[in-house]
């Protein structure tokens, strides 16, 4: 099993928007909840994250059409990011 939690992944795009917007980490997730269940977050914005996530979690999130929906929310991205490392620690 992956060393994180879909919700560990979450609390980090969201500590990363963040950072990003020189905000809270509390007032960025408060206002993406506002939006929906998923916290859709701008997709421009999750590109600059998804080099970041990648990065520290040295995966390569594949670029095909699931992994592009999953962008607009981060709910579903950090699904993406886990299954992605689940992916590559079982070929290990």
């Amino acid at each position: 099993m992956p060393s994180r939690s879909v919700q560990e992944i979450v609390d980090i795009v969201i500590d990363f928007l963040a950072e990003h917007q020189d905000r809270p980490s509390h007032d960025v997730y408060e206002e993406l909840a506002a939006r929906g269940q998923d916290l859709p977050v701008d997709s421009v914005l999750i590109m600059e994250v998804l080099a970041r996530i990648e990065q520290h979690f040295e995966v390569s999130v594949p670029a095909d059409a699931e992994a592009g929906r999953s962008l607009r929310s981060v709910w579903a991205f950090a699904e993406t990011v886990y299954d992605t490392m689940q992916a590559k620690e079982q070929r290990q």
